[in-house]
C-alpha cells in the first residue's frame, strides 16, 4: 500500500513540481525557450517554401504555357456526348432522342450569330479556308484580349438546328458535331498526301485540317452508307487557329464539322470511326480520343 502511495506521489510530482515549480519536468522559462525555438524554427520552413513557390511561380507565364513540349495533339470530340461513345434511339420516339438534340442545342448557343455581334471582340476571317491568323504573341499581353473569328452555326447546313430543331434524328439520319479540343498556341499543319486515305485525296484543300468517318468493323460494310460533312470546307480551317487561351482569347470559338449519317441500317449496332488528318496530330492506341473517335450507333424504326 505505501508502494502505491509513494507511486502515486512520483507521478503527481512529474506533471506538477511545487518546490521547483516545473510542469512536467521543465520550468516556465525552460518551455517559453523551447515555444519560441520551434516558432523560429517552422517560421523558417515556412519562410523557405513561400519563398521556393514564389520563385518557381516567377519562371511562369499567365499567357503562356512554359513547358509543352510533351503536350499530346489535340482530342478530336463530338457532340452529342454519351455513355461508353453510344447513341442508340428509336426515330418513332422522340423522347429517346431528346437528351441528344438538347445536348446539340446547348453546345451551338454560343454559335449564334447574335452572340458574335460584338465588333470588338469578333471579327470575320473569309469564307472559305485560310491561313493562321496572326494576333501578336502570347508573349505581348499589352495588346490585350484578341479578337475571336467569327463562326455562324449557318454553316453546318442541315446539322445546324435552325431549321430542323431534332438534328436529323426524327428521320433516322442523326448528327452529330465535331471539334478538336483547344491546346494554347497549337497550330495545325496541313498533312501531307501520303498520310491521307486515297477516299479524302480529292477534298484535301490548302490551308484545311480534314476530317474523314468510315466503318470501324469489316462486319459493317454495306450498312454506314452515305456520311456528310458541313462546316467552312468541311474541315477545320487554319484561320482560327492559334488559340491564345481564355485570358487573352475568353470569346474564343473553335471551328466546327457536322457529319450527317444518312443511311444507317436500322436494327444494327453498327460502328463508326472518324479522324482528323494533319501533320502535327498523331494517334495513340492509349487515348481513343486521341486525333480520332469511334461512335457506336444503334438505331430502332
Amino acid at each position: 500500500m505505501q508502494a502505491n502511495k509513494d507511486s502515486d506521489g512520483g507521478w503527481r510530482a512529474f506533471v506538477w513540481n511545487s518546490e521547483k515549480k516545473e510542469f512536467l519536468g521543465r520550468t516556465g522559462i525552460s518551455w517559453l525557450k523551447i515555444f519560441f525555438f520551434y516558432v523560429i524554427f517552422y517560421g523558417c520552413l515556412a519562410g523557405i517554401f513561400v519563398g521556393t513557390i514564389q520563385a518557381l511561380l516567377l519562371t511562369l507565364s499567365n499567357y503562356k504555357p512554359t513547358y509543352q513540349d510533351r503536350v499530346a495533339p489535340p482530342g478530336l470530340s463530338h457532340t452529342p456526348r454519351s455513355e461508353k461513345s453510344e447513341i442508340s434511339f428509336t426515330v418513332s420516339d422522340p423522347s429517346s432522342y431528346k437528351k441528344y438534340t438538347d445536348a446539340m442545342s446547348a453546345f451551338l448557343e454560343s454559335y449564334n450569330d447574335a452572340q458574335q455581334t460584338d465588333q470588338m471582340k469578333f471579327e470575320d476571317c473569309g469564307d472559305s479556308p485560310m491561313s493562321y491568323t496572326a494576333r501578336g504573341s502570347l508573349e505581348s499581353p499589352e495588346l490585350g484580349q484578341r479578337k475571336a473569328c467569327r463562326f455562324s452555326r449557318s454553316l453546318l447546313g442541315v446539322c445546324s438546328g435552325i431549321n430542323n430543331p431534332h438534328f436529323g434524328f426524327d428521320v433516322g439520319t442523326p448528327c452529330i458535331i465535331v471539334k478538336l479540343n483547344r491546346i494554347v498556341n497549337f497550330r495545325p499543319k496541313v498533312p501531307g498526301n501520303d498520310s491521307v486515305p486515297d477516299s479524302l485525296q480529292a477534298k484535301v484543300m490548302p490551308n484545311l485540317i480534314p476530317i474523314f468517318c468510315k466503318k470501324k468493323r469489316e462486319e459493317d460494310a454495306g450498312k454506314i452508307g452515305e456520311i456528310k460533312y458541313f462546316g467552312l470546307g468541311e474541315g477545320f480551317p487554319l484561320q482560327y487557329y492559334p488559340y491564345y487561351g481564355k485570358l487573352l482569347h475568353p470569346q474564343y470559338l473553335q471551328p466546327l464539322v457536322a457529319i450527317q449519317f444518312n443511311n444507317l441500317t436500322q436494327g444494327e449496332e453498327l460502328r463508326v470511326e472518324c479522324k482528323v488528318y494533319g501533320a502535327n496530330i498523331g494517334y495513340s492506341e492509349k487515348d481513343r480520343y486521341q486525333g480520332r473517335f469511334d461512335i457506336k450507333f444503334n438505331i430502332a424504326s
